[in-house]
């Protein structure tokens, strides 16, 4: 199982249900997709219900229940950035494995079977992957565009010192991001990069690279 962690924030209604989609509309099912919602007021999570993600609640202190089992969502108490934001919802993942996705960015559908794929048959090698990622693209606002492919190099030590050319589409095994502490709030901004970082020392080279785009950066 794959488990999808999303910080949601004002997020745009259309962008909002485009990555949603992008997630449900996996040809790999076993994944779970936890939004973490740092928006003041109830505007996100009214989206997401009258979208049909969430179902309506009949009491004011009831539990939000998602209409696939497999969608958490969490309304946070305050916006503490997007590192501390993360953060919340790590606890909530359940997966072997932990994926990153932004509010307003799309997975392609095969995004998750590539990446589950890769990881199963780099175990049958008898290489326990720690952390994997794939090329991507950008889109622009109505993905009626995508350019700028970023073909990425199979990993390499001396280039991630300088450049987060890991970035998206990342996931890590979840005992590495319990390990590693998650993301730190000082480091907003470059959170990737820090805590990509703390797992490349985790990792001791056991780290896969999908050489296909499967990450649409708005």
């Amino acid at each position: 199982t794959l488990s999808i962690v999303v910080p949601l924030y004002r997020t745009p209604e259309i962008y909002l249900n485009r990555m949603i989609t992008s997630v449900m509309q996996q040809s790999y099912p076993h994944w779970e997709l936890i939004l973490a919602d740092a928006t003041e007021d109830h505007s996100v999570e009214e989206t997401l219900t009258n979208q049909g993600f969430l179902t309506e609640r009949l009491l004011e202190n009831a539990e939000t229940i998602a209409a696939d089992a497999r969608i958490h969502y969490i309304h946070l108490t305050e916006n503490a950035g997007i590192a501390a934001n993360t953060n919340q919802a790590l606890p909530y993942a359940r997966g072997e494995y932990i994926g990153l996705l932004d509010h307003d960015d799309v997975l392609t559908p095969d995004a998750l079977y590539e990446m589950a794929d890769a990881i199963t048959k780099a175990n049958d090698r008898g290489v326990r992957v720690a952390f994997a990622y794939s090329d991507e693209d950008k889109c622009n606002g109505d993905e009626t565009k995508y350019y700028d492919p970023n073909h990425k190099e199979d990993f390499n030590y001396d280039l991630i010192l300088s450049n987060n050319y890991i970035c998206h589409f990342f996931v890590a095994r979840k005992s590495i991001v319990d390990k590693v502490g998650g993301f730190r709030q000082e480091f907003d901004g470059a959170q990737d990069h820090d805590f990509i970082f703390r797992c490349v020392e985790e990792a001791s080279g056991r780290v896969g690279h999908v050489p296909e785009i499967l990450f649409h950066w708005r």
